[in-house]
């Protein structure tokens, strides 16, 4: 009798755990929003400390989407990239499918890879983007259903796509804004033709996803750019309204809570980054003295990895026009996080933002609105709070004691967020007060770039080499 009723109870907690929003259908799951209203994650996880599973998976960058019983992922290995399905309950592998490449997208070695972009999914169809062919959409099953291919994506310094793909309304949506030719493109979910696609002549490279604002009745896409924040009329493309003042390139997605559009966003060249002088570089590695930097005598500099970022006009050299360029191109850009207001129509301006603070901004990370507050994560470990009706700080700039640079993006659930370091060290702090109580920390000791996902009682995370499954 103990033996059947033990069983029934693991029946039922397995039942409970697949229970009550069974889905985290996008990068950083409902509407990019990092938040789960329903799970109920432990407080205490890491390597070995309830864990449930851990499955190896090849490389890439992309965060884990989840819908029912299904885990999905793009991956990079061996100069192959694919689509990979893994089982929730156990994290077996269940299918993967081959995307054909002629040609790979240029990327960053470290700060980048051709597998960044996430899936997105409505349940019956998963959609995945991939810089280096465009976008393909599979059934659960593994089935291609259509492809959509895009020229190779091209993009400033060589860093790669970081953009993933969103559904909403029958279509889906992605950001193309590239080195050259930014547009925002539509395509029908159910067939991967082209619905619309609306040029964008006056930003430039971004790496962040669109989200949907439902502003005063009408479903707005909303994405930022460089310079420039913009909104779109989901049916048509048409171009609703635009906010200046926005960081000179932007990593970051926006988010939406009390009625109002947060974006924050930080890029290197202004206030506490100024870009060093071409003297100051060539100091040390102009070792010729002619008045430019060659990737010879970059080599085994930190400025290696960065020289095509560096080198703006693509002739092979960093010159003082290169550095000239570059710190012009970056004077422009505003750093800021701002509240935006529902109603607006062309260009807003100072009536159209609620307010604005320029403190404890994030470089990647995404902010994240929860239960009235806004969140920043800023890299060397530092979490602000602002309140989102008035902007007023709870907190600002407050060290986490998990230093390094910060890639994933925050998320919450259950009155907790969970910021990952791009070192590995996790931090679960509580939501709210006046400043974050660390709840718990862990240290996965290898690199994490991916948003982990929430569902159920459930935590999904991906490290550089593996998944990890985490329940109580």
């Amino acid at each position: 009798m103990k033996r059947i009723q033990c069983s029934a109870a693991l029946v039922l907690a397995a039942a409970n755990a697949f229970a009550a929003e069974p889905w985290w259908p996008q990068f950083r799951g409902p509407n990019c929003s990092g938040v789960s209203d329903s799970a109920k994650p432990p407080v205490e996880f890491g390597p070995g400390q309830n864990q449930i599973w851990k499955v190896a998976v090849p490389g890439g960058m992309s965060s884990p989407v989840v819908w029912g019983d299904r885990i999905f992922l793009t991956t990079f290995d061996m100069a192959k990239l694919e689509v990979r399905c893994y089982a929730r309950q156990d994290g077996r592998p269940l299918w993967k499918s081959a995307v054909p490449v002629e040609k790979l997208e240029e990327f960053h070695s470290t700060e980048g890879s051709p597998a960044a972009s996430s899936c997105a999914t409505d349940g019956k169809r998963v959609v995945s983007y991939f810089g280096s062919f465009g976008l393909v959409c599979h059934d659960f099953s593994g089935k291609e259903m259509w492809r959509h291919p895009l020229p190779l994506a091209e993009t400033l310094g060589g860093f790669g796509t970081g953009c993933s793909p969103t559904i909403a309304g029958g279509l889906v949506i992605l950001n193309r804004d590239l080195a050259t030719g930014c547009s925002l493109l539509a395509v029908d979910l159910k067939t991967g033709k082209r619905v619309w696609e609306t040029p964008r002549p006056d930003v430039t490279q971004s790496y962040g996803s669109s989200i949907v604002w439902k502003n005063n009745g009408v479903d707005e896409v909303v994405m930022s750019g460089s310079l420039k924040l913009k909104s779109y009329d989901l049916k048509n493309g048409a171009e609703r309204w635009s906010l200046t003042g926005m960081p000179s390139f932007t990593c970051t997605t926006p988010v939406v809570g009390d009625g109002l559009l947060f974006f924050a966003g930080w890029a290197p060249g202004k206030g506490d980054s100024p870009m060093p002088t071409f003297e100051q570089t060539a100091a040390s590695l102009d070792k010729n003295k002619d008045g430019a930097i060659t990737p010879e005598e970059a080599k085994g500099t930190p400025l290696e990895s960065f020289f095509r970022a560096q080198d703006v006009n693509g002739d092979g050299k960093i010159t003082a026009d290169d550095a000239d360029t570059m710190k012009a191109m970056m004077s422009k850009g505003e750093n800021v996080l701002v509240a935006v207001r529902p109603g607006g129509k062309g260009e807003l301006n100072e009536n159209g933002v609620a307010w604005k603070q320029t403190r404890g901004l994030p470089y990647v990370p995404s902010p994240l609105y929860y239960r009235g507050n806004v969140y920043l994560v800023k890299d060397g470990g530092m979490v602000s709070c602002y309140d989102a009706k008035s902007g007023k700080p709870a907190y600002q700039q407050e060290r986490l004691d998990a230093l390094g640079n910060y890639y994933a993006s925050p998320i919450a659930a259950d009155g907790r967020l969970i910021v990952a370091s791009l070192d590995g060290k996790v931090t679960v702090f509580a939501a709210g007060g006046d400043a974050p109580k660390v709840l718990h920390r862990s240290d996965f000791k290898e690199r994490i770039a991916a948003t982990p996902a929430l569902v159920g009682d459930r935590l999904y995370l991906r490290t550089q080499s593996a998944l990890y499954a985490f329940g109580k």
